[in-house]
């Protein structure tokens, strides 16, 4: 996988994937086909989108049954018509079957998401702006999340909240005010610093306190613009809350270096996927 995933993480959420769709067993196909049955399949997009995810339907089938065979038609990030087939499968029919909705889950699901992420990818190409991720992802998938961001062109912001010093509205209501926070956020090792500022008296409060990174919480584009120049280049900007498709593009045209964006995980509709299965001989 694309700056690989975890391969014991990946074993360890399929198995609770799979775990959770089972219960105690796959009763209307072990009812209908006691005995194997020999099937051959196909994965058909059934619109355009970004795909993301084969290795995890991968390891979902192999889970289920390490001789059902899975070959990909697409690469993991490619972008596909309605109508492509993205993955062909033989073996037993039963072993397909019962890992199906698991591995369709994954793929519409991770699809969706890099789907999303490319059309705010495209819709700044030419400008300065780097489309980021969030921390609002489903509990227990955020790195497949994150891959799938990866996959559709975007950047991950912090994976955890390990990997960065971000202060928001509710660090500075516990903490009293920006340079308290701020001397607190300085001790140990160095880190560069992100604020974030709903106002431009925030902005200017940032800067006078030497962070190294604004966030523009939910700010309008005009304002956007505006704390653009009262910043320059004493600090990176980043820009979170109420972007959309529509006004993505002139929020990046305002200058700022990066667009953070939780709905590319928390709201991406899944791609319609669909898995077709016919026998495959006696």
């Amino acid at each position: 996988m694309k700056t690989a995933v975890n391969a014991t993480m990946l074993k360890k959420t399929v198995r609770l994937a799979l775990a959770e769709d089972l219960g105690a067993g796959d009763v209307t196909t072990h009812r209908l086909f006691p005995r194997a049955v020999k099937a051959k399949g196909v994965i058909v997009a059934k619109q355009a989108a970004v795909i993301a995810g084969l290795p995890v339907a991968r390891a979902v089938f192999l889970a289920v049954d390490p001789k059902v065979r899975i070959a990909f038609r697409v690469r993991d990030g490619a972008r596909v018509q309605a109508g492509a087939i993205v993955a062909t499968l033989a073996g037993d029919g039963r072993s397909i079957l019962t890992g199906e909705r698991v591995a369709l889950n994954f793929l519409q699901h991770l699809s969706g998401v890099a789907t999303l992420t490319r059309r705010f990818v495209d819709a700044v190409h030419g400008t300065r702006a780097m489309i980021l991720d969030t921390r609002k992802t489903i509990p227990g998938l955020r790195v497949l999340d994150k891959y799938a961001v990866r996959l559709g062109g975007g950047r991950n912001h912090r994976m955890s909240l390990s990997d960065g010093i971000l202060i928001k509205d509710n660090h500075l209501a516990l903490a009293g005010n920006l340079a308290t926070a701020m001397r607190a956020a300085r001790r140990g090792a160095w880190r560069p610093v992100e604020v974030e500022a709903a106002t431009l008296d925030d902005v200017r409060a940032a800067l006078a306190a030497g962070a190294e990174k604004i966030l523009l919480d939910n700010m309008p584009v005009a304002r956007i613009k505006e704390a653009v120049l009262v910043i320059g280049k004493r600090a990176r900007t980043e820009v979170s809350g109420g972007v959309h498709l529509h006004n993505v593009r002139e929020i990046a045209a305002a200058g700022v270096d990066a667009i953070s964006i939780g709905a590319l995980t928390h709201s991406a509709p899944a791609v319609d996927l669909s898995l077709d299965l016919t026998p495959s001989g006696p």
